[in-house]
C-alpha cells in the first residue's frame, strides 16, 4: 500500500507521482551514505550539514533530518527565516545545533535568541544589535565570530579582530554571550593548489591564535566547506561544513566525480513528455527560432523552463534522456516548456524524460547540466523551483517527520 502527504512544496511518498508533469526524486538514503562516506574520510571533527537554500533545492527539513540521522550534529542556515524555520519545525537544541551566519540591521536577534540559534558576528554593528536583543529578552548569545581571511566578503577583517574579539570578551565576562564558535570561509579550496588556500590556512591559524591569546575558549573552531572537507584535511579542526558533497555533487569536479569520493547524487528530476509530432525539414522551434530542423524528424515537448529553474542557457545545449537515449534541447527554453528533437523516434506521449539523475543508468548528471550552462553544479540543483515536487525516496520510519509533517 503506498501512502502519501502533501504539505506546501513537498510530496512525501515512496511511489512514483504519476499525475506529475515534472519531480525531483531526492533519495534521503543516498544522503545519509554521502554524510557517511564524509565522516569517514574526516575522521574526528563533528559535522555541520549545511541545509541553506532549502538544502541546495533539495528540501531543507527531511535533508535536515536525514543528515543527523546519519551524523551530524550542528545544521548551517545561510538566513534567520531559514534557522527558524528548523526550529519551527520540531529540530530543538536538544537535538541539534544550528548556526546563522547571513545577517543584516534589523534581524530578528531576539526570535533566534529564544529558539536558541547560534549567530555568527562579523562586525561590530551586528554585535551592538545582537546585544540589545540580549538585553530585552534576557537570553544569552552563542556567538560565532567570524574572520575574513581572505574570502573578502563576509567576517571581520585583520585590522578590526582585535576590536571585536574584546567587545566579544566584555560582553562575555558580563554574561550576556557565549563564544561558541570561530570560524572562515575559503575563496578556492576548489582549485587546489590556489595561493589563496595557504594565505587562509595561515591567517586563520592567526586569528585562532589572537583571540584563544585573549582568553576565548571556543567550543568549536572551522573552517573547511565541502572541498576542503575533501581535500584539506589540515582544515578540518573541530567541525567541518559539507554542504553540495553531502547531496552528492563534487565540488572539485576537476578533481573527481562524485564516485571517486564514494558520494552518489541525490536529485534526479524527471519529467513527462507533454507532446510528441512530426515536423517538416527547415521548421523554426522555439522562440527567435534558433534552432531549425535539418530534415524532417519528430520533436517532443517538455513541460518544463526557466519557471521551473531549467536554465534558459541550455537553450540548444541542455542534455536529457528518453528512451534510453541522450537528446538535447532543442532551440530556446521558454518559461514552461522546451522542445528537443527525437530524431524520428516516436516515444509515447507521457513518457519519462530524465534531466539528470546518479548518472548510474547513463542518464546526465547535473555536473553534465553544468557545463552545458558554463555554470557550477550547485546552481543548477538550487535552481529547481517550488512548481516542481519533491518526492523523497529512502526515509527510515526511525527519523520520521515532526508533527504536522515537512513543511508544516
Amino acid at each position: 500500500m503506498t501512502t502519501a502527504k502533501t504539505t506546501g512544496r513537498a510530496t512525501f511518498t515512496d511511489a512514483p507521482g504519476r499525475h506529475h508533469r515534472a519531480e525531483a526524486t531526492i533519495d534521503l538514503a543516498a544522503l545519509r551514505a554521502n554524510l557517511a562516506a564524509l565522516r569517514e574520510r574526516t575522521g574526528g571533527p563533528a559535522v555541520m550539514a549545511v541545509v541553506k537554500a532549502d538544502a541546495y533545492g533539495h528540501g531543507a527539513l527531511p535533508c535536515a533530518l536525514a543528515a543527523l540521522e546519519a551524523g551530524a550534529s550542528w545544521l548551517g542556515a545561510a538566513t534567520p527565516e531559514e534557522a527558524l524555520a528548523l526550529r519551527a519545525a520540531g529540530i530543538g537544541p536538544d537535538r541539534a545545533r544550528i548556526l546563522c551566519w547571513l545577517w543584516t540591521p534589523g534581524g530578528p536577534w531576539a526570535q533566534a535568541l529564544r529558539a536558541g540559534i547560534d549567530i555568527s558576528v562579523s562586525g561590530q554593528w551586528a554585535l551592538d544589535e545582537l546585544l540589545a536583543a540580549v538585553r530585552e529578552s534576557g537570553v544569552p548569545a552563542r556567538v560565532h565570530l567570524k574572520a575574513d581571511t581572505g574570502l573578502g566578503r563576509g567576517g571581520c577583517q585583520p585590522r578590526d579582530w582585535p576590536d571585536l574579539v574584546a567587545a566579544a570578551l566584555r560582553a562575555e565576562a558580563e554574561g550576556l554571550l557565549t563564544v561558541a564558535g570561530l570560524w572562515s570561509h575559503f575563496a578556492a579550496a576548489d582549485e587546489p593548489g590556489h595561493p589563496s588556500i595557504q594565505l587562509q590556512l595561515d591567517g586563520f591559524a592567526a586569528a585562532l591564535a589572537y583571540a584563544e591569546g585573549m582568553g576565548v575558549r571556543p567550543e568549536v573552531r572551522h573552517l573547511a566547506n565541502s572541498p576542503a572537507t575533501l581535500l584539506l584535511p589540515q582544515s578540518h579542526y573541530d567541525l567541518v561544513r559539507p554542504g553540495l558533497a553531502m547531496y552528492g555533487l563534487s565540488p572539485v569536479p576537476e578533481v573527481g566525480a562524485p564516485g571517486d569520493f564514494g558520494l552518489r547524487p541525490v536529485m534526479s528530476l524527471t519529467a513527462r513528455l507533454a507532446l510528441v509530432k512530426e515536423v517538416p525539414g527547415g521548421h523554426g522551434v522555439s522562440y527567435g527560432h534558433h534552432y531549425t530542423t535539418a530534415g524532417p524528424t519528430t520533436l517532443g515537448l517538455v513541460p518544463l523552463g526557466y519557471a521551473d529553474g531549467i536554465p534558459r542557457h541550455a537553450s540548444n545545449t541542455g542534455p536529457v534522456q528518453i528512451g534510453g537515449k541522450w537528446r538535447t534541447v532543442a532551440g530556446r527554453v521558454a518559461m514552461d516548456q522546451f522542445v528537443v528533437d527525437l530524431g524520428g523516434d516516436t516515444p509515447a506521449v507521457g513518457e519519462d524524460v530524465l534531466l539528470f539523475g546518479s548518472g548510474e543508468h547513463g542518464e546526465p548528471t547535473a555536473e553534465d547540466w553544468a557545463l552545458a550552462c558554463g555554470t557550477i553544479s550547485y546552481e543548477i540543483v538550487t535552481r529547481v523551483g517550488t512548481r516542481v515536487p519533491r518526492r523523497y525516496v529512502g526515509a527510515t520510519p526511525a527519523g520520521g517527520f515532526p508533527a504536522g509533517g515537512p513543511g508544516a
